[in-house]
């Protein structure tokens, strides 16, 4: 007799996702999702380990919506071995927000029920978010926060991260994320007791003992039915399949082997080490599949075919055949083959422009444009606006590196700039961009900025007063953008939503007559191939973080043709031609494209022009003179320029 199956699905930030995320992320996500499975006249879910309650009695309320997922063929009791055979993979310390939570536990059940999944738009929800430059952010503050509960058996609360440099994260978003995990992993203490029953166990109320394995330190995924598994292989383009058995003594003693794989060499949406329990659930299909006969089984996939099988405890072969497949699946660029000593050398590190100018004479100068502007429209008045700067702004800037800066809001800086951007010249905005450029040295600040995105960023409402710009609004822009660029987060939302106009302004100052604004440009150019590099190393060396690299063939093509030709008119200023090597080299490293790039820095005879640079007459009377810039110049013309 059949039973209907259905899924409940529940907004873990109670509409808070869906009214911050377009703004905190740039993308619209309309929550964060919690499910469970609703069959035999009982809902379970996955939290503090497996529960079970009365439909829509549940902690999280009403849900949100109903899935009707069809029907099983199962009997109830055969379901109930089943949540037996696998709670012992989904206990309360191997939860993790992202990795391993609810929709996880769902997936597997609806596997087993129904052969059916979750809809795309619930199980690619971490995925999604991760691709975001928030979520990049995030993901270190949610790992600390569930590897603190794996070894406390409680939440770790989010750090006041906001002052970090590398972790734009507002208090809200902080806030937001403890609410949503306190409520994914809550003991259910306030329902009724007669509705809520714990399978197999209660969760803790005291710290549990530490337990060597867990789903963050070792990313293994569970598979307990061919559903789940083959949602794995259409999700990963590398899988390692661990198939083992609970009376396999061999598979304990190479168990740990595959989670040290598991760790090092896990990469989410890429790279997966799959655990499948044969005497758990319906694991046997997934064997029979394959043809496992014997445990310990490993079989590895490449875009969802079988690529090489083994049994056995052959440690060293394990390892030999997983790195076989990761360089099959992703294989080394070439230029990781070569001797760059001198690219190498190149600091990744942003230039700054950190110079603080007198503030008391910066407030007059625009204390006094603002008085001579002769009306006044947008969202602040005159006087507020000289308030805000005069009892807020200077206040904080001039703060700076105390012990106890001022907590103050940067909202109204942004009104602020915005009613100046609109009602002054750009010849009288340079004090602006200036205060800007110092405060864009502060992490709090970049912290802020990270979430503002179009007319909402000051950073762009600044940029789009460059076109016809004079020199002193240009040489500001030029130094508060570069900073803005020391910062890995503002760098992405920059890239992501201003590349085009940041170029225009960059490839326009580097031809400018005065050597200081070309400086300026170069060191721009610098810091946004700095940042470019670091992604890419990062992508090389199989970190999640790389995959946000947001490579743009196009782009990369109008650089390297603007910086060949800006180096070969350069004659004067050798700090700007080492710049703009320097530039050109991390632009063409590591480089997806380096293929087509190939024949174009042939076209354009970029070799020549690098060598003519060391000859006389190249950039001064004699060639570039300083020994780091000549040998920067003649490894990129010899190893990275044909």
């Amino acid at each position: 007799m059949s039973s209907p199956v259905k899924v409940y699905v529940y907004d873990l930030s109670k509409g808070l996702a869906s009214q911050v995320s377009l703004q905190l992320t740039g993308k619209q996500i309309d929550g964060v999702w919690h499910t469970s499975v609703v069959a035999f006249g009982k809902e379970i879910f996955y939290g503090p380990g497996i529960c079970e309650t009365e439909p829509g009695r549940s902690h999280h309320g009403s849900p949100l919506r109903i899935i009707d997922m069809g029907e099983t063929h199962m009997d109830e009791q055969t379901f109930v071995e089943y949540l037996s055979q696998i709670k012992e993979h989904y206990t309360a310390d191997k939860y993790h927000l992202l990795d391993f939570n609810c929709n996880s536990f769902t997936n597997d059940c609806l596997g087993f029920l129904t052969g059916g999944s979750l809809p795309p738009y619930i199980k690619d929800l971490p995925s999604d978010f991760l691709s975001t430059p928030f979520g990049a952010a995030l993901r270190p503050t949610i790992d600390a926060m569930f590897r603190g509960r794996a070894s406390t058996g409680v939440l770790t609360p989010p750090p006041d991260i906001s002052a970090t440099a590398d972790s734009p994260i507002p208090a809200s978003a902080s806030s937001l994320l403890q609410a949503v995990a306190a409520g994914a992993t809550s003991n259910n203490s306030e329902m009724p007791s007669s509705s809520r029953n714990y399978l197999p166990t209660p969760a803790p109320t005291s710290p549990p003992t530490p337990v060597q394995s867990n789903s963050l330190t070792t990313p293994v995924h569970i598979a307990t039915n061919p559903s789940s598994f083959h949602n794995v292989l259409h999700t990963h383009r590398a899988v390692v399949a661990f198939f083992t058995s609970a009376t396999c003594g061999p598979c304990r003693m190479i168990e740990p082997v595959f989670e040290d794989l598991a760790k090092s060499k896990s990469r989410a949406n890429h790279v997966a080490f799959v655990k499948i329990d044969l005497s758990v659930g319906m694991s046997n299909a997934v064997g029979g599949e394959y043809g496992v006969r014997v445990t310990p089984t490993f079989i590895l996939f490449l875009d969802g075919n079988k690529t090489h099988e083994m049994k056995g405890i052959n440690a060293p072969e394990l390892r030999t055949q997983v790195d076989l497949l990761l360089y099959q699946a992703f294989p080394p660029h070439p230029h990781t083959t070569l001797s760059l000593p001198a690219i190498e050398a190149i600091p990744l590190n942003a230039i700054l422009s950190s110079q603080v100018p007198n503030l008391d004479i910066v407030l007059a100068k625009v204390t006094g444009f603002i008085d001579a502007a002769p009306s006044w429209s947008g969202s602040t008045t005159k006087e507020a606006t000289k308030q805000i700067l005069a009892k807020n702004i200077i206040p904080y800037l001039q703060a700076r590196g105390s012990s106890s800066p001022p907590n103050i809001s940067f909202e109204p800086w942004k009104d602020v700039t915005i009613s100046l951007a609109t009602n002054l010249s750009a010849g009288e905005l340079f004090p602006v961009a200036d205060m800007w450029r110092v405060a864009l040295l502060e992490p709090a600040v970049c912290s802020w900025n990270a979430t503002k995105v179009g007319p909402e960023s000051p950073i762009l409402v600044l940029l789009s007063k460059a076109e016809g710009a004079p020199r002193n609004f240009s040489l500001t822009l030029l130094r508060m953008i570069s900073n803005a660029f020391a910062n890995k987060i503002v760098a992405r939302e920059l890239l992501l939503s201003s590349r085009s106009s940041i170029t225009a302004l960059m490839v326009a100052t580097l031809f400018h007559d005065d050597a200081t604004v070309r400086l300026a440009a170069a060191n721009l150019a610098f810091n946004m191939t700095v940042h470019l590099q670091r992604l890419r190393v990062e992508k090389v060396r199989g970190n999640v973080e790389g995959d946000d690299v947001g490579e743009n063939e196009d782009w990369d093509i109008e650089m390297i043709s603007a910086l060949l030709e800006v180096i070969e008119r350069e004659k004067a200023n050798e700090e700007i031609v080492h710049r703009l090597t320097a530039s050109l080299a991390l632009l063409i490293r590591l480089s997806p494209s380096i293929e087509q790039f190939a024949s174009l820095l042939e076209v354009l005879q970029a070799q020549k022009i690098l060598k003519d640079k060391l000859e006389r007459g190249g950039c001064g009377d004699t060639g570039v003179v300083k020994k780091e810039a000549r040998k920067l110049i003649e490894e990129v013309a010899e190893k990275l320029c044909p």
